[in-house]
């Protein structure tokens, strides 16, 4: 090479921007992402797709300067097991969990890799966090439900269907842990309704259909669905099982009216996922997430499917239907 090329070959590698010899030196953050669900349902995928735009817009982006590996626990406890072990192996800096479920596992697992979850009822009540305002240990994130909000589903399920006095709440207890509070508000709050609550455990899919048909065998029957990503995974046998047997159902899970179900009341699944992002990015940034507060939804939202409200012969109130959302028809 003679010596004006080498001189000008130096030069122009000293002339590299800044930025881009940073961006070359940069670690790549890994993040860990366990969700609830299969991968299958366009719901949840919107939901990763969420969080996946809300950190390019933080300035994380996959293949450049982060590195995302996902699990999907398809509504079984197990398989979160396995899969959190598998996540809490390849060490990642940080890990977005969805659902009580797999923050139970991870939570069973660690007690030092940072942990943001989503789609969590009340974190202080199930011993994930010792306070919403200064969570400390490995876990912060963003709450779901309040138990009392059982008292809400009796109220709207009653408003609906004034004729209801006893209600189903099903779930499966392996994955849904938390149901067991959401029982306690649900029997605490039914006798000034005039409604008996009916605890009713769905271990299998094959469970699903005979536990339909013995509670149905009493009439005036409605249905409540806690948070439980297995009774999710089987919701369209729910729907049509709670429409053959005319019970009036309200679900936790948002997805439920759009798939034939009569009622949802909660929040935006999606939007804790995009919080989510802030939180992570503030975690890889080097904040501890026992330092940041964990937070709680300040708007709930109500979705009426007139249609399925009419093939069970029920006469939606107008003033429920102005007070809802979302009506599908």
């Amino acid at each position: 090479m003679r010596r004006r090329e080498f001189i000008t070959l130096v030069g122009g590698a000293a002339a590299w921007p800044l930025a881009a010899r940073a961006q070359q030196s940069e670690r790549v953050r890994r993040i860990g992402v366990l969700m609830n669900g299969a991968a299958t349902e366009a719901a949840r995928q919107s939901w990763v797709a969420a969080f996946n735009e809300a950190l390019r817009g933080l300035g994380w982006a996959e293949g450049q300067n982060i590195r995302v590996d996902i699990r999907w626990n398809a509504g079984d406890a197990q398989l979160s097991r396995i899969y959190a072990a598998q996540l809490i192996g390849l060490m990642p800096d940080v890990i977005l969990a969805s659902s009580t479920i797999n923050v139970r596992v991870i939570q069973e697992a660690t007690n030092t890799v940072p942990v943001v979850f989503v789609l969590v009822s009340d974190p202080v009540e199930q011993g994930f966090v010792t306070s919403l305002t200064k969570p400390g240990g490995n876990l912060t994130g963003f709450s779901l439900f309040e138990f009392s909000i059982g008292g809400k589903w009796l109220d709207l399920l009653k408003t609906i269907a004034p004729s209801v006095d006893r209600v189903a709440v099903m779930f499966n207890p392996a994955t849904s842990p938390q149901s067991k509070f959401f029982m306690r508000s649900i029997e605490a709050a039914a006798p000034s309704r005039g409604i008996q609550p009916i605890g009713v455990a769905v271990r299998t899919a094959d469970d699903i259909e005979p536990a339909f048909e013995s509670f149905a065998r009493t009439p005036n029957g409605g249905l409540i669905l806690p948070t439980d990503t297995f009774t999710n995974v089987n919701k369209d046998r729910i729907v049509e099982l709670a429409v053959r047997h005319r019970l009036p159902s309200i679900s936790a899970n948002e997805v439920f009216p759009k798939y034939g179900g009569l009622m949802y009341y909660g929040i935006n699944f999606g939007h804790q996922f995009q919080q989510a992002a802030g939180y992570v990015n503030r975690i890889l940034k080097g904040v501890k997430p026992g330092d940041l507060p964990v937070q709680t939804p300040d708007k709930y939202s109500l979705i009426i499917n007139l249609k399925t409200a009419k093939m069970l012969g029920l006469g939606v109130p107008p003033s429920l239907v102005a007070v809802a959302d979302e009506v599908i028809e």
